[in-house]
Order: structure tokens, then C-alpha cells, then sequence
């Protein structure tokens, strides 16, 4: 083989080597990528379970869950939180528990964080609790509302002291008895 033709060889055989090295580079570069995924869909999964368990134990659905007291909590998770037209009448007005797959898909993870910690609503919503909650368990429950996804209606508007409510309430407190 001439002089040429072994550097036409050279060039070639460096071609490939180095091609063989950007696959190998970008191989492991996708391995790496993979792994975090992965890892990253394990705690969102985590992060979701525990938003989970936090709206059952804090008693969220109670209120914001149509038909869940009633039915022993046996409502379908596909149903859960979408607010509820059942108001609940004191002194203070007439109040429905939110729809809060529209609330929280609406808002980021940090806008629900700064919300949860700042918010003050009217009874029987217990807002004071969620202030006591980490930042942490406010971003499983925003992850877990969120991979319900959107649906439902809004809530009825509140209804001022001085009104009567259209459709049904819960009188609460109930007026004293004879």
C-alpha cells in the first residue's frame, strides 16, 4: 500500500474509532438520562401516593367529594374533589366546598405552596390546618390533585348572610332547639 493509501487507511480507521466513541458517549449519556427519569417517575409516584393518603387522613373528600360522607367513603377516586353543591349555612353565609381539581391544576406547585400558607376562608373550611402542613406534604397533595386532572363544575358562589341559598345547605350550627 502506498503512502496515500495508508493515510486514506488512517483517516478511515480514525473515523470510525471516533464515531465508535460518540456512540458510546451518547449511549451512556442516554443510560444516565433513563436513570434519572426513572428515578424522577419513582418519587412523583411517591409524591402522588402520599398526596393520596393526605386527602383521605386530612378529610378533604368529606366535603369537597359529592356523596362521599354518605356512602362510607366508597366513591370511585376518579370522582373525588370536584367540589360539591351542598352548602353549608351559619352566621357567616352560605359556603361550598370548592372544585379543587379546577382550583389546583389551575396553579403551579410553589403557587399552591405560597396559597395553602397564606389563605383564609370562611366555615366550615378548616384553612387553618393547611397552614400547619411542610411544603413537602403541600406538593404530594397538589401532585396528587393534579394527576386527577380536570373535571367537574365550579362550586356555587357563596351566598351572603342576608340571602337564602337556592339549592341545598347544611344549617351549621344548627339553631338552638325549644
Amino acid at each position: 500500500m502506498n503512502r496515500i493509501g495508508l493515510m486514506a487507511a488512517a483517516l478511515v480507521l480514525g473515523g470510525l474509532v471516533a464515531g465508535m466513541a460518540g456512540a458510546l458517549a451518547l449511549t451512556r449519556a442516554s443510560q444516565a438520562r433513563a436513570g434519572a427519569d426513572a428515578t424522577h417517575r419513582r418519587a412523583d409516584a411517591d409524591a402522588v401516593a402520599r398526596g393520596r393518603y393526605l386527602v383521605r387522613a386530612m378529610g378533604c373528600n368529606d366535603c369537597h367529594t359529592p356523596g362521599y360522607p354518605e356512602r362510607n367513603g366508597e366513591v370511585p377516586e376518579s370522582e373525588w374533589l370536584t367540589g360539591n353543591a351542598l352548602g353549608w349555612r351559619g352566621a357567616w353565609g352560605t359556603t361550598y366546598p370548592a372544585n379543587l381539581r379546577l382550583s389546583l391544576t389551575a396553579m403551579s406547585e410553589d403557587e399552591w405552596v405560597r396559597y395553602a400558607h397564606t389563605f383564609e376562608t370562611r366555615p366550615p373550611m378548616p384553612w387553618f390546618n393547611l397552614r400547619h402542613l411542610g411544603d413537602d406534604d403541600l406538593r404530594a397533595i397538589h401532585r396528587f390533585v393534579v394527576s386527577l386532572g380536570p373535571k367537574g363544575e365550579r362550586a356555587p358562589a357563596y351566598v351572603p348572610p342576608t340571602e337564602t341559598p337556592k339549592g341545598p345547605y347544611v344549617q351549621f350550627p344548627a339553631p338552638p332547639g325549644p
